[in-house]
């Protein structure tokens, strides 16, 4: 290959490639944020979450009606033949038509503290599912994120290997005609054209790759990639390891769902043992009756009553179904246990994978500067016969794999940093100050708290 041509090679890679992050090159191209803000906006699984939570929402509204009286009406309308035969009278039949109507009102007074600790049950998963869905939309934006980077970096890749095989064309077609002329040997060329063969391979194999790509770019996102800027900087990280750890500690969603859960199932034991405990409600009831068919039948009667009821044993069924929740709680307590271990993993594993991708990148930066001194020399050399074709080939080899391993490795570094700020909990719209209208769990929470009647539902 000439050295015009291993110059142009390295301004087209070095412009398109390898510019610092946050550069602007087009101003219709995608950025990072464009794709955050979509998939925020559209993702299907995160908008499923939000509806989860919602109905979660109902069971505070469904707790609190324990404490509201219930309201029941009953009627009856009938057809009645009466027979009446006495026997000093002939037979007499008579037809009735009595309707009746009932309404019953009861107020709960002491459920064994069932209600209440249903309320408090209640408000612990729906904190449960609020730390829920601050997961999924950290797991929604990390897949946004990698999708955009691997469609990034891919890209990349197939611009290094379209660029490789038409070095190569160029560089067959000078050793043909150099073999015409008597200069290389049949050996030379076909080793030109072995590589360039293997290097049409790799182009292949890379542009099915950026398809696979685009394609999960698609799925999450909700729109096929266009032209993608490189990716900014990335976000404020801690520090430390530890003071990332100690954050993770207080802000992980999935540490906090953890513990919401545990304090959810011991109520649910207190809910449970209230229903061995005496029952006192009051009622009052409005009824009437009257025979249509009869002039002046009609009756009616008004009562209020005061009534107890004490389970006081059901067959073991109650004290099953207590042991049962106190399981499910020292359930709980373990999943704690593991979600802080998961938790601590995460964070380990993020920093580790930030420090290793950095010292990674000064190291492949290096490399493709040591290659492309290399890859001049063995040219040059090879100008006045001192260096074969294969050296020529396998010097450029050298350089279009370090470049290509300098791509990998900055991708590497944005997804351990976006993979850190996950783990400490960080990764959401409002930490990363998306110009989106953040989703507001409150606002259905609010509206079904205390309502008492309607069925129609807020919209998303």
């Amino acid at each position: 290959m000439s050295k015009i041509g291993a110059t142009a090679l390295h301004l087209v890679i070095g412009a398109l490639l390898l510019a610092p992050m946050g550069e602007t090159h087009s101003a219709r191209a995608e950025t990072l944020e464009d794709a955050l803000v979509a998939a925020y906006n559209s993702n299907p699984d995160l908008r499923a979450e939000r509806a989860n939570l919602r109905s979660v929402d109902e069971n505070v509204s469904q707790a609190i009606s324990g404490w509201r009286p219930t309201v029941s009406l009953d009627g009856s309308v009938g057809l009645t033949n009466r027979v009446s035969a006495p026997s000093f009278s002939p037979d007499r039949s008579q037809d009735l038509e009595p309707v009746t109507g009932a309404a019953t009102v009861t107020q709960p007074v002491f459920t064994g503290f069932q209600t209440l600790n249903s309320f408090r049950q209640a408000q612990a998963q729906v904190r449960a599912g609020r730390a829920n869905l601050i997961s999924v939309e950290q797991q929604i934006l990390l897949a946004a994120v990698t999708a955009y980077i691997d469609v990034w970096r891919d890209t990349a890749v197939v611009s290094l290997n379209q660029n490789n095989v038409a070095v190569l064309r160029k560089q067959l077609e000078a050793a043909q005609d150099r073999f015409s002329v008597g200069e290389i040997t049949r050996t030379d060329v076909a080793q030109s054209e072995a590589r360039l063969s293997g290097a049409i391979s790799a182009l292949i194999t890379s542009e099915s790759q950026l398809t696979n790509s685009r394609a999960t770019y698609a799925r999450i996102v909700g729109n096929s990639p266009g032209t993608l800027e490189p990716p900014p900087a990335l976000p404020p990280l801690p520090p430390t390891q530890d003071e990332a750890l100690s954050i993770a500690l207080t802000t992980n969603p999935d540490l906090e769902r953890a513990r919401n859960n545990e304090r959810a199932a011991a109520f649910s034991v207190a809910v449970t043992r209230g229903s061995l405990l005496p029952q006192i409600s009051f009622q009052g009831q409005l009824a009437t009756a009257e025979d249509t068919s009869i002039t002046g039948s009609q009756s009616g009667e008004k009562s209020i009553s005061g009534q107890l009821s004490w389970p006081f044993y059901q067959g073991g069924r109650v004290q099953s179904q207590i042991r049962q929740a106190r399981q499910l709680k020292r359930q709980n307590q373990a999943l704690i246990i593991s979600a802080d271990r998961e938790t601590r993993e995460g964070v380990a594993q993020a920093w580790s994978g930030l420090t290793s991708a950095r010292a990674t990148i000064e190291s492949d930066r290096e490399q493709v500067r040591a290659n492309e001194i290399a890859y001049e020399g063995v040219q040059r050399e090879a100008e006045v016969g001192s260096r074969t074709t294969l050296d020529v080939l396998d010097a450029e080899q050298e350089l279009l794999d370090a470049r290509v391993a300098l791509v990998s490795s900055q991708r590497n570094e944005i997804i351990a940093g976006y993979q850190l700020l996950e783990a400490v909990g960080h990764l959401t719209a409002e930490r990363l100050e998306l110009p989106v209208e953040a989703y507001d769990p409150l606002r259905n929470y609010r509206s079904v708290k205390w309502r008492p009647f309607g069925t129609w539902i807020r919209k998303e």
